[in-house]
């Protein structure tokens, strides 16, 4: 039986961060294909802590194959995701739900994808 997320964001605000206020305070500066910098990557690491150790596993092996190369573009693509709930991003993890729509940039396709491999 699934967690209550009624403190995670809805997909609603996850859509809004993609698109306006909320997600300019988690925001990375520079373009795309830029390196990430230091101070970026440890936000971001902060970031991407869960409250489910199933999605910590993905992430943390996320960070040990990317870390050294990831770009501003994939840093954008993994704050929209870990703005969903822990349940939606393990459904999403484990391919049990597909991207809804209104967060699917490519940004956060590629990002997917790299956790999922």
């Amino acid at each position: 039986m699934p967690m209550n997320d009624a403190a995670s964001p809805s997909l609603a605000s996850v859509t809004e961060s993609v698109t306006g206020q909320p997600w300019q305070a988690w925001s990375v500066s520079g373009q795309a294909q830029d390196p990430l910098d230091e101070r970026a990557l440890s936000k971001l690491r902060w970031r991407c802590r869960r409250g489910l150790l199933e999605n910590d596993l993905f992430i943390e092996r996320f960070f040990r194959r990317y870390e050294s190369r990831l770009t501003v573009g994939q840093a954008r693509g993994m704050y929209v995701l870990m703005d969903l709930s822990d349940n939606d991003l393990l459904d999403l993890l484990l391919r049990r739900k597909a991207l809804p729509p209104e967060i699917g940039t490519d940004e956060v396709r590629d990002v997917l994808e790299m956790l999922r491999s």
